[in-house]
């Protein structure tokens, strides 16, 4: 994985999303965006909440299973979280708005439009921004709008509603599958 072609493509995006956006569906990658974009970010939230936890503490075997399960965590949450978003905008955009894409298209546009969420993963997992976390978070609302009408062409009279739900369905399913995760973890020790 060549990581410094892919923090081009979150500074891109991040930077000029509708141009990005309309390089992604002009070329799309399909499947690819999860091996090359999804995967290596995830992994990259996963080790950012690893090092996170041990930042201004003793270094112990306590602190090692707690890094450990925050580590899991995030990745669990995040990867759960592609996939669960995956399949609810996939359905819900078929339904409501009418949509004839595939699969592989809306895996590149949740891979994309997640992109505000890793990033702030990964800087929460080494600094608590908790509060900022979620007023940067309303960034994803700009990813989606572009990618919706430039990728999944959802037509304009629509497309302030669709943004709105699935910005929504993007930012909630991870939190959702962290929060069962994290319930399950403390059940089950």
């Amino acid at each position: 994985m060549n990581y410094k072609i892919l923090f081009q493509k979150v500074a891109s995006i991040l930077a000029a999303p509708a141009r990005s956006w309309s390089v992604i569906a002009e070329y799309g990658q399909g499947r690819t965006v999860m091996n090359e974009y999804v995967y290596p970010l995830i992994g990259l939230c996963g080790l950012c909440e690893f090092v996170g936890t041990f930042i201004g503490k003793e270094l112990s075997s306590v602190m090692v299973q707690v890094a450990l399960t925050r580590c899991c965590a995030v990745a669990v949450a995040l990867f759960g979280g592609f996939f669960l978003a995956v399949s609810l905008l996939e359905h819900f955009t078929r339904y409501w708005y009418g949509w004839k894409g595939d699969t592989d298209r809306m895996q590149l546009f949740v891979g994309y439009a997640m992109t505000v969420t890793y990033v702030l993963t990964m800087v929460s997992g080494l600094m608590p921004i908790v509060l900022l976390h979620w007023v940067l978070q309303l960034y994803t609302l700009v990813l989606v709008f572009e990618g919706a009408r430039r990728l999944i062409g959802i037509r304009e009279n629509r497309l302030t509603s669709y943004t709105v739900w699935a910005s929504l369905i993007l930012i909630a399913c991870p939190v959702v599958i962290k929060y069962i995760f994290n319930k399950l973890s403390v059940i089950l020790n």
